[in-house]
């Protein structure tokens, strides 16, 4: 019996720990009065799939004539070393890097106040293409990827209002 309570309390922490890393928060109070959500949507949802960060689309409602933008910014932390390529092929300069890459779309509510907004997708920066352009201070060095840490962030704000309806990060 106790192995079966380990096995069961060990299983529900790999699906704690396993679980996305992404927080969203969504904040009606920074859109026009009376925005919800339209009935069946709901919050956009994030999926990473490579290097590829896509978002679901919504629709709100009761937001009139105001329009919004919504922003999906994917950044790709790459961090490597460049070794010399001698006889002990040491270690001579550690980098890092980050690069961003975003879409924007401008959404404009239809004469009913209703916003749809579409699915977003935005593609990071792959280890190969970084290489593809990377060079080490010294071109008789050979640089290695150690890692390359995907971050992104998604943004819907309505015009007139400087913070995000919806903020969802990853």
């Amino acid at each position: 019996m106790r192995k079966v309570g380990f096995i069961s309390v060990l299983s529900l922490l790999l699906v704690i720990i396993g679980g996305s890393n992404a927080q969203a928060a969504v904040d009606f109070s920074n859109a026009p009065q009376g925005a919800h959500f339209a009935r069946g949507a709901g919050e956009p949802v994030c999926t990473v799939t490579g290097t590829t960060v896509s978002c679901t689309g919504t629709a709100i409602e009761g937001v009139g004539n105001t329009n919004a933008t919504v922003v999906l910014s994917v950044t790709s932390t790459i961090s490597g070393v460049c070794h010399n390529p001698g006889v002990n092929n040491k270690v001579v300069e550690p980098f890092s890097e980050s690069v961003t890459t975003s879409t924007s779309s401008n959404i404009t509510s239809t004469k009913n106040g209703r916003l749809i907004v579409p699915a977003q997708q935005t593609q990071g920066t792959s280890t190969e293409d970084f290489l593809a352009t990377f060079t080490c201070p010294n071109p008789n060095w050979t640089p290695e990827v150690t890692s390359n840490v995907l971050s992104y962030s998604y943004t819907l704000t309505f015009a007139g209002f400087t913070e995000p309806a919806i903020e969802i990060t990853g």
